[in-house]
Formats: C-alpha cells, sequence, structure tokens
C-alpha cells in the first residue's frame, strides 16, 4: 500500500472511531420504512420491484447488526461490556411504545368478539408480549393477522438476547466472525430445504432457524470488519469511494428488480450499503441522506413502523371506495403514521430518552 494511502485510511479510521453519531444512517432508517408503508399500503401483492416493499425491513435488520456490534466493540475498548446498562437502554427505547400498541390492539380486538382475525389474535397475544410470535403464530390462515408485522421484532429482540452476550464474553473476532457466519450459513441451508433430515418441514425446530435475519448478520459482520485499522482500511478501499454508496444502492435496486431476487446476494449488498454510509461523512449518498425531512423520518421510523398500520387502517375505513388505490392510501396513510408516531415520540420516547442517559 502507498505510504499516502496508508495515512488516508489511518486518518478516516481515527475519524470513524471518534465520531459520536453517523448521521447518514438516520437516513436510511427514514430510506427504509417508507418501502414498509408502501407494502402495507398494496391491497394485494404486486409484480416486480412495487411489490417488493418488505425490503426495508432487511434494510432495518442490516442497521440494528451493524450499530448494536458497533456500540458495543466500542464500549469494549475502555471496559467490559455492561450488559446490564445495554438491556437498560434496549428495553427504554423499545417495551413502552411496543406494550402500548399492543395493548391498544387487545383492546380492539375484544372489541370485535365475533371476528376470527380477532380471536386468532387474542390467542397469539402471549407470543407477540413474549416476543416468539416469528416462532410461534401461525400465519397461514384464511384472514388478515393482527399484529403480523411483530415477527421482525421478534428477529431483533432475539439478535439482542443473544449477539451482545457473545460480545461481552468472547474476545476474540475471529470467534464472533465464526459465529455469525455459521448462524448465516445455517439460515440459508434451511431456508433451500438442505437440513431436512434434521429439521422436517412444518417443525417447530425450523421456523426457529429460519427466523434468523441473513442482513442482520452481514451488519454485524461488517461491524467487526471495520472495527479494526487493518479492516478497515480493507473496506474503506472497496467502500470509501464516492460512488461506493450509490453503486451499492443501484446493486440492490437491481436485486430487486430481478423476478427472484436472490437473498443471500441482496443481504450483504444491504449490509455493504450501510458501511459504505458509516464509514465516511463524504459519500456519494450524503446529499440525499443528510436531507432534514429523511432524517428527521428515520428519527420516527420506530414509532412509524408500530403505528403505520393503523394510519393505513384509518385510511381505508375513511375512504371506503378507495381502499384499493395503493397510491392514494399510501400518500394519506403516510403523513398519518408520521403524526402519531410524532405523538408517541413527545409523549413517550422523548421523556424516555431521559431516562435512558443514565444508563449510558
Amino acid at each position: 500500500m502507498e505510504p499516502h494511502s496508508q495515512v488516508a485510511h489511518s486518518t478516516a479510521f481515527e475519524r470513524y472511531r471518534k465520531a459520536a453519531k453517523l448521521p447518514g444512517l438516520d437516513g436510511l432508517r427514514g430510506l427504509a420504512i417508507l418501502p414498509v408503508v408502501w407494502h402495507h399500503a398494496t391491497p394485494r401483492p404486486l409484480t416486480g420491484i412495487w411489490g417488493k416493499g418488505a425490503v426495508g425491513v432487511d434494510l432495518f435488520f442490516a442497521l440494528s447488526g451493524f450499530l448494536i456490534t458497533t456500540l458495543l466493540l466500542r464500549e469494549r475498548r475502555t471496559r467490559p461490556v455492561a450488559l446490564g446498562a445495554f438491556y437498560g437502554r434496549r428495553a427504554l427505547r423499545i417495551f413502552p411504545l411496543y406494550y402500548l400498541v399492543l395493548a391498544a390492539y387487545a383492546v380492539h380486538a375484544l372489541l370485535l368478539p365475533a371476528a376470527p382475525s380477532a380471536q386468532h389474535f387474542l390467542h397469539s397475544l402471549p407470543y407477540h408480549a413474549s416476543y416468539t410470535a416469528n416462532w410461534l403464530v401461525d400465519y397461514a390462515v384464511p384472514h388478515d393477522v393482527m399484529f403480523a408485522f411483530s415477527w421482525s421484532l421478534c428477529v431483533e429482540e432475539q439478535f439482542y438476547l443473544v449477539w451482545p452476550v457473545l460480545l461481552a464474553v468472547v474476545a476474540r473476532r475471529e470467534l464472533l466472525a465464526g459465529a455469525m457466519l455459521l448462524a448465516i450459513g445455517v439460515d440459508a441451508a434451511a431456508e433451500h430445504r438442505l437440513l431436512v433430515a434434521f429439521l422436517p418441514d412444518g417443525s417447530s425446530a425450523l421456523r426457529v432457524v429460519k427466523s434468523f435475519a441473513a442482513p442482520i448478520g452481514f451488519g454485524s459482520l461488517c461491524a467487526l470488519l471495520v472495527d479494526t485499522p487493518r479492516g478497515f482500511a480493507l473496506a474503506h478501499r472497496a467502500l470509501g469511494n464516492r460512488w461506493s454508496a450509490p453503486g451499492l444502492l443501484l446493486a440492490c435496486l437491481l436485486l430487486l428488480a430481478l423476478p427472484s431476487t436472490p437473498y443471500l446476494l441482496l443481504a450483504p449488498c444491504l449490509a455493504a450499503l450501510v458501511t459504505a454510509v458509516a464509514l465516511t461523512p463524504e459519500h456519494g449518498l450524503r446529499f440525499v441522506l443528510e436531507q432534514p425531512a429523511l432524517r428527521w423520518l428515520g428519527t420516527l421510523s420506530y414509532g412509524i413502523y408500530l403505528l403505520h398500520v393503523t394510519a393505513l387502517g384509518i385510511v381505508r375505513r375513511a375512504l371506503p371506495e378507495w381502499r384499493e388505490q395503493t397510491w392514494l392510501v399510501f400518500l394519506l396513510g403516510l403523513p398519518l403514521a408520521l403524526l402519531l408516531a410524532c405523538a408517541a415520540h413527545i409523549a413517550i420516547e422523548r421523556p424516555l430518552g431521559r431516562l435512558r442517559a443514565r444508563y449510558r
């Protein structure tokens, strides 16, 4: 490597390590929530890239894997990872609004005792409350599944339950990377029915194994890579150019445009996109991702995720003759979801944010 390149990578690495906040990632959150709202605004599966709005959840997974791993690696540079404080922060960030929305759904279901969807939800309520819905709820039913979007939050909570503990007790990065690669490989093998002799179709064990999200694993691996000078230099050479982030975004869109998107290619592309945005503030998507409106959307993305299905339902009930019009439902439902998320942020998230600061 040329001496001036070594100096450039070293300078970029020190700047990355000292950055208290990576503003481009808020913009990515804002970018991620839009296709999720679109996905639930569609009355039926759409063809082509328009029918793949659920990819926004995969981008959230990649962000979570990268950020949680980065924060804990930074903490353990100077002291042992304080798992109690970590889980205290996570609980204050996630639980209050989640359980408030879950309680509202329960009240709504109790007011509809004859509706099959309400009966199904009340039967599944313990699984939603324990973040095991993705393992135990029956989604193959002939009616709508209330609170179905909670499956992704279950995946994240299960990740938080295991990965931070490994980061706290396993010092060697090679072992951590190997464990994550093993989880990704086992999940991929189960998805392609290569483990049917050990995990029969329909078994609970198969659902548990397949519930792992590859993007969260690849995001974690990227964070492990760029946390060392050598790994950062390798990543910076490939992902630190102005064209890297736009090129990766284009690659993700091209993969989504394929009739059958190769998920094991899309997942590392999303994680690489997150990494390219995090490595340097001069990434090629800076103008878009650091727009105040998009960053604000990203800041409220958790509340929007929990409340957007409610907002879309209000629009459909208010305009029953237009309920099949995806664009109209989306354009009316998104600002309503944003309004609900703002109210939740002011009433719940902001006050608890001050309490969360005590756990830092």
